[in-house]
C-alpha cells in the first residue's frame, strides 16, 4: 500500500491523464451500452406517437420492432466504421488531436438525440446513434493505445486495466441513471440519451492540458524535446532511464518510424503469433458468455418470483459486482501477471457456466435453485472482471510495437464490432433453440482458449516491448534463424537519454 501511495505522488500526472482518458473513453461507451436497455419502452412509444402524428394511424408492430432493432444495431455499424479509420487518423494526426475531434463528434451526436423528442423526429435518434457508434469505434482503440504508451513499465498493467474499470463504471452509472426514479422516466429519457455527451465534454476541456504520448513524439514526430517534456509531466522529475532505454531500443528497430498498414501487418511473419493471440483474445471476449449472462439474469430473477421493479435493482447488483471486480483487477494485475489472470479466469468461467447450466435445468424442481443460479451468475461476472476483462486490454497493448500497434488495434476493433453485430442478431435464435444449454457452447470456447493461452502466450509482466517481441520470435520463426530486426528495419538513432 505504501508503494502504491508513493507511486501515486510521483506519477500524479499519469494518474490524472488516465482518469481523463477513461472518462472520455470506455466510461462513456459502457454508459451508452447500459442506458439503451432502459430506453427501449420509451423510444418505442415515441416512434409510435410520431408515426401516428405523421400518417394518422399507428405503426405496424413488425415495423416498430424493425426500427428499434436498427436503433440498437446501427451503433455497432458506426463502431465498425470508426474503428476501421482509427489507424489512418492516428498516424496522420496523433492520438490527442483525434480524441479532441472525436469528443466534438460525440457532443454533436448527443445533442441531436437529446432534441429528437422536441423535434418529433425518431430519425434523429438513428442519426445520433450512428454518430455515437463512429465516435465509440474510434475512441476505444485510441484510448487503449494512449494509456499503454504513456505508462512506465512497472505501472503499465495497472494503467491498461483501468480501461476495464471505467467501462464497468460507465455501465454501473448508466444502470443507476436509467432507473425510473432518475432519468429513465417517460419525460426525462431524452436527457438520459443526451447525457453521453457529458463525459466527452469533460475530456474536451481537460485533455488539451496533457501531452501526446512520449513514444509517439519521439519515434513518429522526431520531437526529442517534446518527448522529454512529456515524460517529466507524466512521470515526475525522477530517474526514468530504464523506460527511456526501452523507447530507444524500440526506436532502433524501426525504419523511418514507419507505421505498418493492416495488410502489411497481416503479411509480416515476425508478428504472426501476436496476431493469432489478439484474434483469440478478441473472439473469446465475444464468445465467453458474458452477454448471455446479462440476458439470463432477468429470466432467473423472474423465475424466482421477484417483482419486476425489484428485478431492476437486483440486476444493478450484477453491474456493481463487475465494477468491484474491475477495481480488484487493477490492484492485482502487476502482482499475478496477465497470463495467470486470463488463463485462470477462462478456466474458472468455464466451470461456472457448467454450474449455471445445471442450476437453470433444475430451477423448476427446487424453490431455492434460482438463488443458486443468481449467485453463480454474480460470481461469473466477478471472475470475468477480475481476470480476462482487464488483463486482455493490457495484453493487446503490450504485444505489439508502436510500428504495428495502430493496424493491430484496427483488426481487433473490427473483429469486436463485427462480433457485437453478429452475436446481437444471432444470439436470440440460439437461445430460442438451445435455451440455457447455449452456455455449453461458451464453456467449450473458454476451455479451448484457456489451453491455447497456457501453451503459447508469454507473460508480459515487467517486460519491455522488445523483450516481449523476442519471446514471440521463438514462435514466429521456430527453428529458422531469428532475424535481429524485421525486414523493414535498418537504421539506428541516437537520443540524449538524460532528462
Amino acid at each position: 500500500m505504501t508503494g502504491f501511495l508513493s507511486d501515486l505522488v510521483q506519477y500524479q500526472g499519469l494518474f490524472r491523464m488516465v482518469t481523463v482518458l477513461g472518462i472520455g473513453g470506455t466510461f462513456q461507451i459502457g454508459f451508452q451500452i447500459s442506458t439503451i436497455t432502459y430506453m427501449s419502452q420509451h423510444v418505442k412509444a415515441f416512434i409510435n406517437e410520431t408515426w401516428l402524428e405523421r400518417y394518422g394511424y399507428p405503426i405496424h408492430q413488425d415495423n416498430l420492432l424493425f426500427l428499434w432493432s436498427i436503433t440498437v444495431s446501427i451503433f455497432g455499424i458506426g463502431g465498425l466504421l470508426g474503428s476501421s479509420g482509427s489507424r489512418y487518423l492516428t498516424v496522420k494526426y496523433g492520438k490527442k488531436k483525434c480524441l479532441l475531434c472525436n469528443n466534438l463528434l460525440m457532443i454533436v451526436a448527443a445533442s441531436i438525440m437529446g432534441c429528437s423528442k422536441i423535434a418529433r423526429s425518431f430519425e434523429m435518434i438513428l442519426i445520433g446513434r450512428f454518430m455515437c457508434g463512429i465516435s465509440a469505434g474510434l475512441c476505444v482503440p485510441l484510448h487503449h493505445q494512449y494509456v499503454g504508451e504513456i505508462s512506465p513499465r512497472k505501472l503499465r498493467g495497472f494503467a491498461n486495466s483501468t480501461s476495464s474499470f471505467f467501462w464497468s463504471l460507465g455501465k454501473a452509472v448508466g444502470q443507476i441513471s436509467g432507473q425510473r426514479e432518475l432519468l429513465g422516466s417517460q419525460s426525462l429519457w431524452p436527457m438520459l440519451m443526451a447525457s453521453c455527451g457529458l463525459p466527452a465534454l469533460v475530456q474536451l476541456v481537460t485533455l488539451p492540458f496533457f501531452p501526446e504520448s512520449p513514444p509517439y513524439l519521439l519515434m513518429h514526430k522526431g520531437d526529442q524535446e517534446g518527448c522529454k517534456k512529456a515524460i517529466r509531466q507524466l512521470w515526475g522529475e525522477g530517474h526514468h532511464q530504464a523506460e527511456i532505454d526501452d523507447i530507444m531500443k524500440e526506436k532502433a528497430t524501426m525504419k523511418n518510424t514507419k507505421i505498418l498498414s493492416v495488410l502489411e501487418l497481416m503479411k509480416e511473419p515476425a508478428f504472426r503469433w501476436q496476431l493469432y493471440m489478439i484474434v483469440i483474445l478478441t473472439a473469446t471476449v465475444q464468445l465467453c458468455g458474458i452477454n448471455a449472462i446479462y440476458f439470463y439474469t432477468f429470466e432467473v430473477l423472474q423465475a424466482a418470483g421477484f417483482d419486476e421493479r425489484m428485478i431492476s435493482y437486483m440486476t444493478l447488483s450484477v453491474g456493481l459486482s463487475e465494477l468491484v471486480a474491475a477495481v480488484v483487477c487493477t490492484s492485482i494485475i502487476e502482482r499475478l501477471g496477465r497470463k495467470v489472470l486470463i488463463r485462470g479466469g477462462y478456466l474458472m468461467m468455464g466451470s461456472l457456466l457448467a454450474g449455471i447450466t445445471v442450476t437453470l435445468s433444475l430451477q423448476d424442481w427446487y424453490f431455492w435453485m434460482p438463488y443458486c443460479s443468481l449467485c453463480l451468475i454474480i460470481l461469473f461476472v466477478v471472475v470475468f472482471g477480475v481476470g480476462p476483462a482487464g488483463a486482455t486490454v493490457s495484453i493487446r497493448v503490450e504485444i505489439f510495437k508502436l510500428s504495428c500497434r495502430p493496424p493491430a488495434f484496427v483488426i481487433s476493433a473490427v473483429m469486436n464490432w463485427m462480433g457485437v453485430f453478429v452475436i446481437g442478431t444471432t444470439f436470440p435464435f440460439i437461445v430460442e433453440r438451445l435455451k440455457h444449454f447455449c452456455f455449453l457452447i461458451f464453456m467449450g470456447v473458454l476451455f479451448t482458449s484457456g489451453i491455447i493461452i497456457h501453451l503459447f502466450l508469454p507473460e508480459t509482466k515487467g517486460k519491455s516491448i522488445v523483450e516481449i517481441t523476442e519471446e514471440f520470435d521463438k514462435l514466429n520463426f521456430k527453428k529458422k534463424r531469428i532475424p535481429t530486426t524485421p525486414h523493414h528495419v535498418t537504421e539506428d538513432y541516437t537520443f540524449c537519454t538524460r532528462l
